[in-house]
């Protein structure tokens, strides 16, 4: 939960340069959320964890945050619920399901492309969008059975349509991370480079 400052009388009648002092420091001390986005298959869950380890922050997948909820897979909630149930469940994730500060979430691949759900991320932190080719992404998911959208004839031509109607909202981000062609290294050292960077200028 996010930190407060409780006044007595006392304390209340401080030099409002002595509060804003206070308020600084609270500032100094907190970590704004951390959300990465972004399609399937772009190392979301695996940079993540390692740049939460780094950033000294809690890691969480929201994926697996619900699987755990909700006590089944996401490809079983697909079949017997649908897709709009499974995005009544993110969002519901995202309103309260996780802290309101000092997280690194790994965000479900279609997430942040529902209506309004980008705005409410940034509310509640900074996002980041890892991206990566429609070519990368199939490399990396084509062997994966837990990838319910993408079991079709041609998952490369959906990946490729998919991708093109995400990436206004992506675009969108605080910061955009390019994951193909680099190793996860690499991936996490810039994924914390650029969230002190960000942290020190991000307001609630």
């Amino acid at each position: 939960m996010r930190a407060r400052i409780w006044l007595d009388s006392r304390e209340s009648r401080l030099l409002p340069w002595r509060l804003l002092l206070l308020v600084a420091v609270q500032r100094m001390i907190s970590k704004p959320n951390l959300y990465l986005v972004g399609f399937m298959g772009t190392g979301k869950s695996t940079a993540g964890r390692q740049a939460a380890r780094r950033l000294g922050m809690e890691f969480l997948d929201s994926d697996h945050a619900i699987e755990a909820e909700q006590g089944r897979s996401i490809p079983d909630i697909f079949a017997n619920e649908g897709e709009a149930a499974f995005r009544e469940m993110e969002r519901g994730f995202v309103d309260g399901g996780h802290p309101d500060q000092g997280c690194l979430v790994a965000c479900g691949g279609g997430l942040a492309v529902q209506p309004g759900m980008l705005e409410l991320l940034k509310k509640r932190g900074l996002v980041f969008a890892l991206v990566a080719s429609a070519e990368g992404v199939y490399e990396r998911v084509k062997s994966s059975k837990n990838r319910p959208l993408l079991q079709v004839k041609d998952p490369l031509g959906k990946i490729r349509r998919m991708l093109e109607e995400r990436a206004p909202v992506y675009a969108q981000a605080d910061a955009q991370i390019l994951t193909e062609g680099r190793t996860i290294a690499e991936v996490v050292a810039h994924l914390c480079r650029s969230y002190r960077l960000e942290a020190k200028l991000w307001r609630r």
